[in-house]
């Protein structure tokens, strides 16, 4: 018997590598912008929140207003990288095939990006296939992570009790989401940079701490 009922996954830094890619154009345009960042800095600082949602501090540093016009033109070359650059997280693909093989097609992908993101990585990524009409942003929604709404939308949509679906997440702000929507969350945080560490994802409630993607079936749908 299975664990739970459904999977819902986090796309960037769970499903695709593209969290590097998103932050380094952003530390571009901040610093265009006079604000003075590394990549490893704005990853710090941005990484599991959307951009306009930080308005107040990108403005506090600038001294200039986050316009929507910026913020276009930030979506635009952002999504021309990662068309050029994303990749899959390594072993995403064949964990998520195994998973949705095991779950008969109950799982979702519910980020706090914007929807044309997700599908391009999605699609640019081979994954679309396992979550195509299955796919939730929280930029949709009345609140983004780290309130539970984008969670609470996958699982109604899947037909499941929040209580009853599996969260993958790689960020304190995505496992808290995924908390407060009641769902088991499972932390994923492998050694490379752009990820919460596995301590951090403990005390926002992460119940479960895995390394590889290639653990993730044994754990959610073990033999």
């Amino acid at each position: 018997m299975l664990p739970f009922e459904a999977v819902l996954f986090d796309c960037d830094g769970v499903l695709v590598d593209s969290e590097p890619i998103t932050n380094g154009v952003l530390r571009d345009m901040l610093q265009e912008l006079g604000w003075t960042l590394t990549t490893q800095e704005c990853m710090r600082l941005f990484i599991g929140k959307a951009v306009k949602d930080e308005a107040t501090m990108i403005e506090a540093h600038t001294g200039r207003p986050l316009t929507e016009d910026w913020l276009a033109r930030f979506r635009e070359r952002r999504n021309e990288s990662l068309l050029r650059d994303v990749q899959p997280v390594t072993h995403a693909v064949a964990a998520v095939a195994r998973l949705h093989t095991a779950y008969q097609g109950r799982l979702a992908c519910a980020s706090g990006a914007d929807r044309f993101k997700v599908e391009l990585q999605l699609d640019k990524c081979g994954l679309m296939p396992y979550f195509s009409g299955r796919v939730f942003s929280g930029h949709e929604l009345p609140r983004s992570k780290p309130a539970p709404d984008v969670y609470l939308a996958a699982a109604a949509a899947l037909g499941v009790a929040a209580a009853r679906c599996a969260v993958v997440e790689d960020t304190v702000t995505g496992v808290t989401a995924g908390v407060a929507a009641g769902a088991t969350v499972f932390g994923y945080s492998p050694p490379e940079a752009g990820h919460d560490a596995p301590a951090a994802l403990r005390r926002a409630g992460a119940r479960h701490i895995f390394t590889d993607m290639a653990q993730l079936p044994d754990l959610l749908a073990p033999a």
